[in-house]
């Protein structure tokens, strides 16, 4: 009797106990589609996909990377980086992505050997949640999903793998981290300033713009009439009138209103000049690279203190989350350094 080539491929494997070499060989059976009986190849085969990554008993496939790599190259396309720019780009995406599908088959392997399950209601609970936070009924939900070219049925599976993941995460790190009463105190003391009242400034600005290059000459002359503007300013004539006039911003016809910044939305230079100043003052005349502006506070808003109480649910949440990153990072990493994982370039 004639031994088929799969058998005899995986006997020879299983003999010489290569798992490794049982996914190269077989494995590039499976994705090549072999059919013997096929007209117009020689060999009767035709090359549809490849392996690109073995993680222990599992294969990474090609067309499974361009799938998740796919929404990446859309957005890296739409930053209209150059030529070279875009194609580093492009491979460090590959090459991240390629790593995040072998830590997610890791994942997927030891949810397998730790029995972690999920119930249907846990699926149903969580698209529910779904709808109710991106306001979808359920045939809007189907609807966007079909625009995607993704069934409801392919979907549930996804979420699935994705709750298996979490609980997986939960159960080997998240239940292993204990914070305590002093911990939340001391994160507390420690960034105090954000939980203490912040200051947000509610902006408008009068902009005269400078060509990119422009001599000093012309450079100069749309200082002095900004000079102009200004003296206007201390005579007292309305900021909003004469943002409307002199103005050079979109926004001139609103009176300059720029909307309400904290400080740290601002540049060093906006930010030094406006700190210290009260409501209906305006800063001098600054030389920014959008051009020269001078900047008016139409209001000053204070939010108030939260006292220790009021967050230390939101504390421990942010401390466990910055645990877990650094505990997860080295979990993965314990995974890895015991399997088997083989890039194909």
């Amino acid at each position: 009797m004639i031994m088929s080539a799969e058998k005899h491929v995986r006997i020879m494997a299983m003999e010489r106990g290569w798992v490794v070499e049982l996914f190269l060989l077989i494995g590039c059976l499976l994705v090549v589609g072999l059919d013997l009986g096929r007209p117009g190849n020689a060999f009767g085969s035709e090359v549809v996909d490849r392996i690109v990554a073995i993680v222990n008993d599992d294969i990474i496939t090609l067309s499974q990377l361009n799938r998740s790599v796919k929404p990446w190259l859309v957005n890296i396309k739409k930053m209209g980086y150059a030529q070279e720019k875009e194609r580093q780009m492009v491979f460090k995406a590959r090459e991240e992505i390629l790593q995040r599908l072998i830590n997610e088959k890791l994942t997927d392997q030891e949810i397998e050997r730790s029995k972690v399950s999920v119930a249907e209601k846990e699926i149903d609970a969580q698209i529910e949640r779904i709808k109710k936070v991106r306001f979808l009924t359920e045939e809007e939900l189907r609807e966007t999903l079909e625009r995607q070219g993704v069934t409801l049925e392919n979907y549930r599976e996804r979420l699935k793998k994705d709750i298996l993941r979490v609980k997986l995460v939960n159960l080997e790190v998240k239940s292993k981290i204990v914070i305590t009463n002093e911990d939340i105190k001391a994160y507390y003391d420690k960034h105090k300033e954000e939980y203490t009242g912040k200051r947000k400034y509610h902006l408008r600005n009068i902009i005269k713009r400078v060509p990119v290059n422009a001599a000093d000459e012309f450079k100069k002359e749309i200082r002095l009439k900004m000079e102009e503007v200004l003296k206007k300013l201390e005579a007292g004539q309305p900021f909003e009138t004469l943002a409307r006039t002199y103005s050079d911003s979109p926004i001139a016809a609103e009176g300059g209103d720029l909307g309400v910044f904290s400080p740290d939305q601002l540049s060093s230079e906006i930010r030094e000049a406006i700190i210290g100043k009260g409501i209906g003052e305006f800063t001098s005349i600054l030389d920014t690279e959008q051009g020269f502006q001078i900047f008016y506070i139409q209001n000053i808003i204070r939010s108030k203190d939260k006292p220790l109480e009021e967050v230390s649910a939101a504390i421990q949440e942010k401390i466990t989350r910055e645990i877990m990153d650094t505990k997860f990072e080295a979990w993965i990493g314990s995974l890895r350094e015991q399997s088997h994982i083989k890039i194909i370039r």
